[in-house]
């Protein structure tokens, strides 16, 4: 599917702050806004001592299109974003039993390897829709691994609930440039939120698709949401992504009631979402 030229969408965020938002495809480009983005030092997880804790952030290799990055939000489920279960020049649906689920991916080696069995998309995903926000703000995928990961070098995280404007967050990927070892980038921040949005100071590039974004309350690393999209402010980098709540429920609601490859989340399952991920949802 060629780019989509020249959308774009205005938001407001609290405090009043409007943002110009141009999408070309997934790639938006902050082109009016008062927000501050900052430059953030990336680590290499070179080593088994530094990607310690780290190894169910995994490399989603699909199909020899490409990869996005993924999470282990329990041994069989992987968090990632919705636009990597698209074929990028077709916009058809990749088939899920041809996409890898790398653990801990680090120099040509693995902590485990998995096939994913189906995946579940947000109902309001559209991977053409032209409605930039739209894709951001909906762009969720749970899949289910063909074999569950059991290991103890291999620890699913928790989810949180969304964090607010100002809190310190951080992000672990791998990504164009990167694409052998993850990185880890400690401390960004959350910038700005607009309905279920959020806009962050983290580094994103291609292949950083579906990173898990982390808080580090009480010493511990819990998963708020996912890269969606690259942006960029004139202060400098930013990053889009999806808060979870009531979205992940929806996508476990889904693939509890149905055996279907390739599902799409029915909107009126809400409130008798029940988790099957054995995600968490942390109250502060």
């Amino acid at each position: 599917m060629p780019d989509l030229p020249g959308i774009t969408d205005v938001i407001v965020i609290p405090g009043g702050l409007m943002i110009r938002i141009y999408f070309i495809a997934i790639v938006a480009f902050l082109l009016a806004s008062g927000i501050r983005a900052q430059d953030n030092a990336l680590t290499r997880l070179e080593t088994g001592n530094d990607s310690r804790g780290w190894e169910a952030v995994g490399r989603l290799d699909i199909d020899g299109l490409g990869f996005c990055t993924g999470a282990l939000i329990s041994p069989s489920h992987v968090l990632t974003a919705a636009h990597c279960l698209y074929d990028k020049k077709t916009a058809d649906r990749i088939d899920m039993a041809r996409m890898e689920f790398r653990a801990g991916w680090r120099n040509g080696r693995a902590e485990a390897y998995r096939k994913v069995r189906r995946g579940v998309v947000h109902p309001g995903y559209i991977y053409a829709d032209k409605a930039p926000m739209n894709r951001v703000r909906h762009d969720l995928a749970l899949l289910e691994l063909q074999r569950p990961v059991h290991t103890t070098r291999i620890a699913p995280f928790d989810t949180d609930i969304a964090p607010r404007t100002g809190d310190r967050i951080g992000v672990v990927s791998y990504a164009q440039g990167r694409s052998e070892v993850p990185s880890l980038e400690e401390v960004c921040s959350v910038l700005g939120q607009d309905e279920g949005i959020l806009i962050m100071s983290c580094d994103a590039e291609f292949g950083a698709s579906g990173a898990p974004v982390f808080t580090f309350r009480d010493g511990k690393a819990r998963i708020v949401s996912i890269i969606s999209a690259k942006a960029e402010a004139r202060q400098g980098k930013v990053s889009l992504g999806i808060e979870l709540g009531a979205s992940l429920e929806l996508l476990q609601a889904r693939m509890a009631t149905s055996s279907s490859k390739f599902l799409r989340a029915d909107s009126n399952q809400g409130g008798a979402a029940r988790s099957v991920s054995g995600a968490k949802f942390v109250k502060p």
